[in-house]
């Protein structure tokens, strides 16, 4: 057989197995231990061991879990609601306030947590009943939190990032930079298109008439405005160079467990326990997958299929755009199907090289690729934040909480065109603060 008859095999087994419910890790070992086995025999068991634990040597790999460390203990604490609840205050004054206040929470517990789920968990357990008892359809008020909830693999810190960082090589400081105008942008296109569609249907406006003293504004602000400083923290020694990601992981993670203990008195042994239950099952997951995943690479490689569909797709004559827009098909394809994390681990080691050499810039796709992972989250048949949304809400349907998130993903392609002709808008910040790089 050929490398590429090999690696369709390979995709196929592997998809069968993801079919049957089979973890995500425990697939990849099993298709990467029986490839090996039968193109290499018996002896390919030698290397299985370290080339497993290669995966996590890593001392990057360290911020992974303190950023979720982070995430959980802000989702364990009253933090969301507060968000919740000032920018409810502060915009109550739009048509489709309410919504517009959940999007905007949704972005900045996103900044905070690095994590889709967790993000639609957290502000969906209050931004949905509160939309519904207003008056806003279950359509809007599940799918905007579905959507808003992505965010969280775009926005800095993102452990999506950190992922991307380590499987190809490059700066995760520089790779959350270069998120940072991106979330902005589609945050802004997210709520543009929410003002039209609440303004459309008539919703939100008795909203109007509700009124909120400036005391009232404030006074939910020294609650929240300490965590933010937590993230511009974070991000200042990052870009400073002050502090290696795992270190200001590690920093921001102590920072957000004190502060959650102080401001909201989680004093008890419960709460803290279930913050560290939660943070060590995670984090668990997401380890065994990276291990899995470098297994996978390399028996990708050692069957010569990875240089094979490399080759293949530099041959193809084809302008850069055109080639461009076939990896994002691609990419959207396999979001479709599997998580943005297992999605980046198998494949951007492979398509790296291909788009650096037809001169995009490693950092922009960076981008690309993880908004077509958002797009993922929200379409089925995998959809994570679609199922998430299901379960604090079982009484909203699938369909309808598909029906309400798929305008969303109509503005995240046109996110990725409007990367795609100004790029600027990835690598701005980046130059700006850390110089011209690759």
């Amino acid at each position: 057989m050929s490398p590429l008859e090999i690696g369709l095999v390979i995709f196929v087994v592997l998809l069968a197995l993801f079919a049957t419910g089979m973890p995500i890790a425990f697939a990849l070992g099993a298709v990467s231990v029986g490839a090996l086995m039968l193109t290499d025999g018996p002896d390919a068991l030698e290397t299985l061991s370290e080339t497993f634990f290669a995966g996590l040597s890593s001392f990057t790999l360290v911020s992974i879990p303190m950023f979720i460390l982070m995430g959980a203990a802000v989702a364990s604490s009253p933090a969301g609601r507060d968000l919740y609840a000032a920018l409810d205050r502060w915009l109550n004054r739009v048509p489709g306030g309410l919504v517009l206040s959940n999007l905007g929470a949704c972005s900045l517990f996103a900044a905070l947590s690095g994590s889709s789920p967790a993000t639609c968990a957290a502000i969906g357990k209050m931004g949905i009943p509160e939309m519904r008892a207003r008056g806003y359809p279950s359509d809007i008020a599940a799918g905007s939190i579905a959507a808003g909830g992505t965010l969280g693999i775009l926005i800095p810190p993102s452990i999506t990032m950190i992922v991307y960082g380590i499987s190809t090589e490059t700066s995760i400081g520089r790779l959350f930079l270069a998120g940072v105008l991106p979330g902005m942008l589609l945050t802004a296109i997210f709520m543009a298109w929410t003002i039209f569609a609440c303004w459309r249907r008539g919703l939100g406006l008795s909203e109007l008439t509700q009124h909120y003293t400036l005391r009232q504004k404030l006074e939910v602000l020294p609650r929240v405005l300490p965590f933010l400083a937590v993230i511009v923290g974070i991000l200042y020694v990052l870009y400073g160079g002050i502090a290696t990601p795992s270190e200001a992981a590690g920093v921001g993670a102590v920072f957000c467990l004190l502060l959650v203990i102080v401001v909201y008195r989680m004093v008890r042994a419960g709460p803290i326990i279930e913050i560290f239950r939660s943070t060590t099952k995670e984090s668990v997951m997401i380890m065994l997958i990276i291990a899995s995943s470098e297994l996978f690479a390399f028996t990708l490689s050692s069957t010569f299929v990875t240089q094979s569909i490399a080759q293949w797709i530099a041959d193809l004559e084809v302008n850069r755009w055109v080639l461009m827009a076939v990896i994002n098909l691609f990419l959207l394809f396999a979001g479709f199907f599997l998580p943005p994390v297992a999605v980046i681990l198998m494949t951007a080691p492979i398509l790296l090289p291909i788009i650096t050499a037809v001169g995009f810039d490693p950092y922009w796709f960076a981008v690309i690729l993880t908004i077509n992972m958002e797009i993922g989250l929200i379409t089925p048949p995998v959809g994570l934040n679609l199922y998430v949304i299901n379960g604090i809400a079982p009484d909203v349907s699938l369909g309808t909480i598909l029906r309400g998130s798929l305008p969303y993903v109509g503005c995240m392609v046109f996110a990725i065109v409007l990367l795609c002709l100004f790029p600027g808008i990835v690598t701005w910040l980046p130059d700006l603060l850390m110089g011209p790089g690759r």
